[in-house]
């Protein structure tokens, strides 16, 4: 397999930019662990964002159905006219 040596030089730059390599002077360029997923850090937000909901929820009396039931409730007021349709 031939690769233009400016092709390789981009895709290695890439793959550091990503943080997927790093280069460390006097060893080389290494294979990285991958950074945590954006959906990782997304769910993790939301339970932290959860957590909150329902310590209030539970300050206020409500029971997990009241709680369910307003999410529900948000959930379908905040949905676009596309996810409607599908």
């Amino acid at each position: 397999m031939k690769i233009h040596p400016n092709t390789a030089h981009k895709v290695i730059g890439q793959l550091i930019a990503e943080g997927l390599l790093e280069v460390r002077p006097g060893i080389g360029t290494l294979v990285v662990e991958p950074p945590r997923s954006r959906h990782a850090d997304r769910v993790r937000l939301l339970g932290h964002e959860v957590e909150q909901l329902t310590v209030e929820a539970k300050k206020l009396g409500l029971t997990p159905d009241d709680l369910h039931a307003a999410i529900d409730q948000h959930w379908q007021r905040l949905q676009s006219p596309e996810e409607v349709k599908s």
